[in-house]
Formats: structure tokens, sequence, C-alpha cells
């Protein structure tokens, strides 16, 4: 991301290089569950987000899952049974009942993980309330019957898609970060005992090296200190020159969005991404805690969007407002014909790490 802010050394947060390009685009299975009720309270996607986080401990057993209605404005909550039903509605939220219970989709989803082959991906979807297990075009032959039977075994919990192109991943053009193996994007800036630090995707270190500067072939201004890619994909900067990390995302129209806190995304709402390839771009989220096969291994825990994304926009932030919601690790497709990425939750880097958002 070179902009007027990074020429003169104001480091500001936004995409960097899609470090698991995923192809193809993940189309959620339609439910046949009953519809949900039409009275919720109107809320904002964090308030639901906050509301969704609430029932799940509150309902516990009897939860199975959430997403956010953008059009309504309203939480809607699976549930196993009327009594729990009654509770969400109570708290505000639309409630629908429906047949598989998070426990029951987690278990599922940890079984299609086992053993899972490169070029899949394992989502559980609030909408369908099933494990949407996605192909893409090089699991073909055995492979590709393998998964198929996989899904089959899960005796409807899972449903199998397909996809074209190819998961894999990729460190290409991006904001400017530079490492001697490649290019990145910072993603967030954090405070870690009281020293500035940025967090990034952690395939940038992985795969391209631990030292970071601004420019090509420039003076560093950052070290990595921690990271870790496969598993998950987030990493942890420590700044070594004394250069400017303001709390923002770069909106590449000459302004910035602020950021002032973190938060878990929640599945319907609408989110942007900045990244220097393809600049800002906006979407939903639709999944959560979701699986990807890359050719190095699994990455856990990804949200899921529609949210289009390119070579170069990857490590790169994926906001909400003023809340940092997760750093760009892979996608698919182009801003052109539309796509799909995955990113990592910032949540989960801040508590990996001991950082907050500043």
């Amino acid at each position: 991301m070179r902009t007027p802010q990074l020429r003169t050394r104001r480091l500001v947060m936004a995409g960097a290089s899609v470090a698991a390009l995923v192809a193809g685009s993940l189309t959620m299975a339609n439910t046949s569950t009953a519809a949900p009720t039409p009275t919720a309270d109107t809320l904002s996607s964090a308030a639901a987000g906050d509301l969704a986080t609430t029932l799940a401990a509150d309902l516990k057993g009897s939860a199975a899952g959430a997403y956010y209605d953008a059009k309504a404005r309203n939480l809607v909550v699976d549930v196993v049974d009327e009594a729990a039903a009654e509770q969400a509605r109570e708290a505000g939220a639309v409630a629908r009942v429906v047949g598989n219970t998070r426990t029951v989709l987690e278990a599922a989803k940890k079984q299609l993980n086992e053993g899972a082959v490169p070029g899949t991906s394992r989502a559980i979807d609030p909408v369908s309330n099933k494990v949407v297990v996605t192909a893409d075009s090089t699991v073909k032959g055995a492979q590709l019957r393998a998964v198929k039977q996989a899904v089959a075994a899960q005796d409807g919990k899972a449903v199998l898609k397909r996809t074209e192109g190819k998961f894999s991943p990729l460190i290409a053009g991006g904001d400017p970060i530079y490492s001697s193996g490649g290019r990145c994007s910072l993603g967030f800036n954090v405070v870690k005992d009281g020293a500035p630090h940025f967090l990034t995707a952690g395939h940038c270190t992985e795969l391209a090296g631990t030292s970071w500067s601004d420019s090509q072939g420039g003076a560093e201004i950052g070290q990595a200190v921690d990271w870790t890619f496969p598993g998950a994909d987030h990493a942890l900067v420590k700044y070594t020159a004394d250069v400017p990390h303001p709390s923002e995302v770069n909106l590449y129209n000459g302004s910035t969005q602020q950021i002032t806190g973190a938060r878990e995304a929640v599945v319907g709402e609408q989110v942007q991404r900045s990244g220097s390839t393809t600049q800002v771009h906006d979407g939903s989220v639709q999944g959560l805690d979701v699986s990807v096969t890359y050719p190095q291994g699994t990455v856990d825990g990804l949200i899921q969007t529609d949210v289009c994304a390119e070579p170069g926009d990857s490590g790169g932030s994926l906001f909400a407002g003023s809340d940092a919601l997760g750093l760009t690790s892979g996608g698919s497709g182009d801003c052109s014909g539309g796509g799909q990425t995955f990113f990592q939750p910032v949540t989960d880097a801040l508590a990996a790490y001991g950082a907050q958002i500043g």
C-alpha cells in the first residue's frame, strides 16, 4: 500500500499479498429448515455479535449457530428445541429450530478435517445448518472419491461443493512492507508490553522472511518476533525504526478509518477489506471457524467472506467501522468478476501475542 502516508513514512494498515489465494467461490447450501420468526430487536452488527456470544454461552448444547440478517438488522439464532427458541426471542433475537446442534456440526467438521486433502475447505454454515465442504479443481480421481465418501458418511450433516481454480499460498505485490523473499501488507498496528508492533499474515513471515521495510530494498522498520503458519495465519512484527504508527486503515480516497478496538465477526454482517492491489472493497461474512487446506497444511478458524481479493492483498485489514476483524489470509477470483476471501480473526492473533489494538 504505497500511499501518501507511507511516502512520509507514516504506516497505515491496509491489505497485502494474498497468502493463500483460493480459487473459485464457496456458495453455501440453501437451508431446508423452518423460516425464522420475524420478530426481534433491531441491532447493529457489533451488537448482534455480542448477543450471539451471550446466547451461545447461555443456551449451551441447545445452540446451533447464529447469523446476522443485514436487511432486517437482527440476529437469527439456530436452536434445537422450542424452550431455547423462547429464550433466544426473549433476549432479542430471531429464533428458528434446526436439526443439528453446534456440537454435532463441530464434531462432523473435526472428522472431515482428519486426513483432509490439499485443495479443500470445511466451514460450518449456520444458514444451511450443515458443514460445507468445498473442493477445488485439483481434487480429482481417488482423492475426490474419498472426499465424497467422507461427506456422505456424515449422514446429511455435510454437503460437498466444487470450485474452480486452485487453493495455494501466494506471496505477491501488496502494501509495501518488504522482505527479502516477498512483499506483504501491514494489517493493524498494535501495542505489546508498551512497545509498538504490527500484525500481518503468518505466511508472509514463514514464506518471505522476518525483516521488513516500507520500500523495496529500504532500511528495516520492523522485525518479526513471532508467527504461526499453517495452523493459524498471523504474525507479530516489532517496530525497530522510529516511524509513525497510527491506529488507522487506509481507505484509498485520501482518508483513513480510525480503529479503536477488535471483536469477532458475525455471519451476515457487512464488512470492508483494504489492500494495496485492489484497494477497498466490501461484502459480507459468510462463515466462521473455516478450515482451508493448502499444500503447506491446514489453516483453521478463518473468517469466510464474499469480499473480492487479488494477489497482493494478503495480510491486510478486514474491518467494520472502527472495529478490527481480520487479517487477509487467502482468496479466490478477482475484483472484476468477484471472488471470495478468508481472514485470520484479529481477536485470535491478539490473544496469541498478548497485544492490544493501538
